[in-house]
């Protein structure tokens, strides 16, 4: 890693703790810069705006957590690779809920900034993620251990939507009912994958 590698991942690791901290769009330029001890022109030099931060945040998030809770390399069967995959959600809710708490302030940050450019973003990553949904749906029909879902990639979206939402509400850093506060979040996470895990196996 060459010394201006460096000082960007620098740069995105204040950048990606004052967004944890303050909420995306409490953040500046000038804050980013100011907590990481460099002028604004600097930054500036590194990236063109705050959106192109915040979607280097994102991506640098996913693949770290894409590293470290999806390897699906270890499982034999296809039912096997979707049960990591699916519970993958939850490991990471339990390490790292925190993850889930950028997503939900990123989705919100770039629903009122259509003009932020996510093509890369979703090209990239999002695209990785259904892949090894798909490679493993696959191989579990030709194993025999999933059924066929005549519409797969509807199926794909819902459960992955759904389980990502439950873990942004989850992830949330108060509780907003009394019934968030009684109920267990690991929990919650843990009945939908099951859930889901049954509907598929075959």
């Amino acid at each position: 890693m060459g010394i201006k590698d460096a000082k960007v991942g620098f740069v995105l690791k204040v950048a990606e703790d004052l967004f944890m901290i303050r909420g995306i769009s409490d953040v500046a330029i000038k804050d980013i810069a100011d907590e990481a001890g460099i002028g604004e022109a600097t930054v500036y030099r590194y990236f063109k705006n705050k959106n192109n931060i915040i979607i280097q945040c994102a991506m640098n998030l996913g693949e770290s957590t894409f590293e470290d809770y999806f390897d699906l390399s270890k499982a034999k069967t296809g039912y096997e690779k979707l049960d990591i995959f699916y519970n993958a959600y939850l490991k990471t809710f339990r390490k790292k809920p925190s993850n889930f708490y950028f997503i939900k302030e990123f989705d919100s940050y770039m629903s009122s900034h259509s003009e932020a450019p996510l093509e890369e973003y979703e090209n990239g990553l999002i695209h990785t993620f259904q892949d090894i949904f798909m490679d493993a749906y696959n191989l579990g029909l030709k194993d025999g251990t999933v059924k066929e879902i005549n519409d797969i990639q509807t199926f794909y979206f819902s459960t992955t939507h759904s389980l990502l939402e439950l873990c942004k509400k989850l992830s949330m850093k108060k509780d907003i009912l009394e019934q968030d506060k009684a109920l267990k979040k690991s929990s919650e996470i843990k009945c939908l994958v099951n859930i889901i895990l049954e509907y598929i196996k075959k």
